[in-house]
């Protein structure tokens, strides 16, 4: 576990139930409240993981310096959930949805999503021409 997530009460890996939608959205989170909840169950329930997938967010973790917590069998909950994100395909009818986001924008999302802002805060600093602020549109 990384000693700073623990100082800051924060485990990604089994966020506590405060980190919630409402806690996701003040932290600058744009996902609707249902892909949200979806994709948060669907990466609980991962098993597989796209290959591409995984070695994306690794990158992007190892380019901002961010320690994972992958086990032989079990990858990092961050990794997981990026993948779920970046794997979905927008609804037809739908305007706005999350696979129009570059992959650092997916992967900030699924940060927020885990309530770990001290990375996000990182991503935001280490991507400067990356921008991170959204319009919801209800």
């Amino acid at each position: 576990m990384n000693k700073e997530h623990l100082e800051k009460g924060v485990d990604v890996q089994n966020p506590p139930e405060k980190y919630n939608y409402q806690h996701y959205l003040e932290l600058g989170g744009i996902i609707n409240e249902d892909d949200y909840n979806s994709a948060l169950t669907r990466a609980k329930g991962s098993i597989s993981l796209n290959n591409a997938h995984r070695k994306q967010a690794e990158s992007i973790a190892r380019f901002l310096e961010i320690e994972l917590h992958n086990t032989e069998n079990t990858p990092d909950r961050r990794i997981v959930l990026y993948g779920v994100l970046r794997g979905d395909i927008r609804p037809e009818g739908v305007k706005n949805h999350h696979d129009q986001m570059c992959d650092q924008q997916i992967f900030v999302e699924a940060l927020r999503m885990l309530g770990d802002f001290e990375s996000v805060e990182k991503a935001i600093k280490a991507y400067p021409n990356i921008s991170f602020k959204y319009q919801r549109n209800n």
